[in-house]
C-alpha cells in the first residue's frame, strides 16, 4: 500500500485568481444602486442642459430657487468644458459604476491597480 503526501492547500483556489480581489454582495448592490441614482440624475441634467440650449429662458428642475440655481451655471462657459455638456461623462461614468457592480454580482475579481482606478475615478 502506497501512501501519498498531503499538499499544502491554501485558501485561496487555482482558478487563475491569483493577485485579484472581489468585492463583497453588499458592497455590489451599493455601486448597483448609487450608480444607478448618479446615471438618473446625469440623465435629468443632460435633458436640462439641452432644452436650455433649444430655449434660453428655460428654468432647470434643480434652480430651487435665487440662492440654489444651477441655471446660470449650466450657461458657462466652464458647463461645457470638453466641447459637450459635462453631464454627458456622468452618463458613461455611472453606466460603468453599474456594471462593475453587476460583475462583482457575477463573481468577477479585479487586480489592485483597478480598484485603485475605480477609487480615483469616483473621487
Amino acid at each position: 500500500m502506497t501512501t501519498a503526501a498531503v499538499d499544502d492547500v491554501s485558501s485561496e483556489q487555482d482558478n487563475g485568481s491569483k493577485g485579484t480581489i472581489g468585492g463583497s454582495r453588499p458592497f455590489a448592490w451599493l455601486l448597483v444602486i448609487t450608480g444607478a441614482a448618479g446615471l438618473l440624475a446625469s440623465w435629468v441634467i443632460t435633458i436640462d442642459k439641452f432644452k436650455l440650449l433649444e430655449d434660453p429662458s428655460f428654468t432647470p428642475g434643480c434652480s430651487l430657487n435665487p440662492v440654489v440655481s444651477c441655471g446660470n451655471i449650466m450657461k458657462s462657459e466652464q458647463a461645457s468644458a470638453f466641447g459637450f455638456p459635462n453631464p454627458m461623462m456622468g452618463l458613461v461614468a455611472y453606466s460603468m459604476v453599474i456594471a462593475i457592480g453587476v460583475a462583482l454580482l457575477a463573481g468577477a475579481r479585479y487586480r489592485r491597480w483597478y480598484w485603485l482606478g475605480l477609487n480615483a475615478g469616483c473621487l
